[in-house]
């Protein structure tokens, strides 16, 4: 191998070494309650649909309409955190409210993250995946019409 080769060998593996890191997830638990009241603020959500997260009460079930997954991803570059994981975390809510409408249901419930089909259940939090460049949130829930209360 040439000296050119061997240099340019050596700072290929010493650059591929610096910007492992940055490439690397942090995977951060995030507020439901706040990123839903951001939603509402912004008009995201329009309450036609109501979400229950984890094992939250729900009213009476009168139809199922089967389980959905929203997958959405953002961009993170140069976003906080909380403003990168929330975009992504109201980007899923609506498809799944989009899905609900579509099928006359009218709730989500047993709303569960689901990122890269790894399930973590909770009534308050939900987890994001976040990256130098994207920021990504799945949640699984399924679409139903309940009574109302």
């Amino acid at each position: 191998m040439s000296f050119h080769a061997r240099s340019l060998l050596l700072v290929v593996m010493v650059l591929g070494g610096i910007a492992s890191p940055v490439r690397a997830e942090e995977v951060v638990m995030m507020s439901v309650q706040d990123a839903l009241d951001s939603g509402r603020a912004e008009g995201k959500l329009d309450g036609s649909v109501k979400f229950y997260f984890g094992h939250q009460p729900t009213p009476k079930v009168l139809q199922r309409n089967g389980i959905f997954v929203a997958n959405p991803k953002t961009n993170a570059f140069a976003k906080s955190e909380g403003n990168a994981c929330t975009w992504a975390f109201l980007s899923a809510l609506i498809s799944l409210q989009n899905r609900a409408e579509s099928v006359g249901a009218n709730a989500v419930i047993n709303i569960e993250s689901y990122y890269k089909k790894h399930q973590v259940v909770s009534d308050t939090q939900y987890e994001c995946h976040k990256g130098f460049l994207m920021a990504g949130v799945a949640l699984r829930g399924e679409v139903v019409k309940v009574a109302a209360h």
